[in-house]
């Protein structure tokens, strides 16, 4: 701890900096303060707390600025966190209510909905799960020689692609096509179905063969689709608006455009088992997000799946508003991750 008057001086300017994004000089803050003290005195508190690391100064005429170290040591001792109202709970269960039976939209709608409350970028990932297999098939006449296929994974992934045919789907189709899936599609790894297994179990539906060969092949799409994990980042562009990011925000953004870092970063936290983490400044592991903060959290759901979803800022973001939104909409996409999770028949 720092003591109670060096932790007021440093509240106030980190409260102030978040705001307008100006160093604050002694002066200022001498005015500031709700009882008096001389302009020598705060001096003297504000050149201990930059000799502590709290506090830096970028000009010799300028004021004090928040370090890395400062704002960790606001989020955790000094931060005033502002609830949310129950109007705007409402709002953020109901906004995520839509899709909350189906884990990769819930948790896509989550992202886009924590870039606009935050005004920061916002993304959502999934592990790569070795042991998902497929659950159910299911086609639905679009008409015009079109129909639909949804795929649907035990851990709950939901693929659909819409499929041209040249033959009637009737009751005769459809029996020999859910026939055909169950007993070689259903239960069967998502890794395991590829090129090489159609051409395997294709011979096996006779003269049939070729009406059914645009479903199958659309199927085996969706399953090495849904094999693989999934990186979803919205609002980078709200990061070019955070000026205090500086030059590095174009580096940032090729970080996010390229994603493999992120990717790794992401894995890497998903296999921690750590449910929700904040990493400010240099607490980030990749060089790129050296300047930024990252809120993130993992989630666990329908049989073992892992993902992970949070949102990229500046340093100055305004914690005491950012935080508490991010949290309440990490809380409610495990609430529906745990209680959602959709039932096929």
């Amino acid at each position: 701890m720092i003591g109670d008057r060096r932790a007021a001086i440093l509240g106030m300017i980190i409260d102030y900096y978040i705001r307008t994004g100006e160093p604050l000089g002694s002066k200022t803050l001498c005015e500031m303060l709700p009882y008096t003290i001389s302009s020598a005195t705060i001096r003297n508190e504000m050149a201990a707390l930059g000799t502590m690391g709290y506090l830096e100064q970028r000009h010799t005429s300028g004021g004090r600025v928040p370090s890395k170290a400062a704002y960790r040591y606001y989020v955790d001792n000094l931060m005033h966190a502002q609830r949310l109202t129950a109007y705007e709970k409402q709002v953020i269960a109901e906004r995520l209510s839509t899709n909350a039976s189906d884990p990769e939209r819930l948790l896509a709608d989550a992202a886009n909905l924590m870039s606009e409350l935050t005004g920061c970028a916002a993304f959502y990932s999934t592990v790569k799960d070795p042991y998902d297999c497929v659950q159910g098939v299911e086609i639905i006449p679009a008409g015009g020689g079109k129909v639909m296929l949804v795929m649907l994974t035990l851990g709950g992934k939901i693929k659909s692609s819409v499929c041209s045919l040249s033959c009637k789907v009737d009751e005769e189709f459809k029996k020999l096509f859910y026939g055909f899936t169950r007993e070689f599609f259903v239960g069967t790894p998502l890794n395991e179905i590829d090129l090489s297994f159609i051409q395997s179990t294709a011979p096996m539906l006779g003269e049939r063969v070729f009406d059914m060969l645009p479903l199958l092949s659309s199927l085996c799409s969706l399953c090495q689709e849904a094999a693989n994990g999934s990186l979803l980042v919205v609002g980078e562009t709200k990061l070019l608006s955070q000026k205090e990011l500086g030059d590095s925000v174009f580096n940032l953004l090729i970080l996010l455009a390229g994603k493999e870092k992120l990717e790794r970063l992401l894995a890497k936290f998903a296999e921690s088992n750590i449910q929700q983490s904040l990493l400010i400044g240099n607490e980030n592991p990749v060089y790129e997000l050296g300047n930024t903060t990252m809120a993130l959290a993992r989630f666990d759901y329908n049989n073992s799946q892992i993902a992970t979803l949070g949102i990229i800022g500046s340093l100055r973001i305004d914690y005491k508003v950012v935080l508490p939104r991010v949290d309440y909409i990490i809380k409610i996409v495990r609430t529906y991750l745990k209680e959602g999770g959709i039932r096929y028949e």
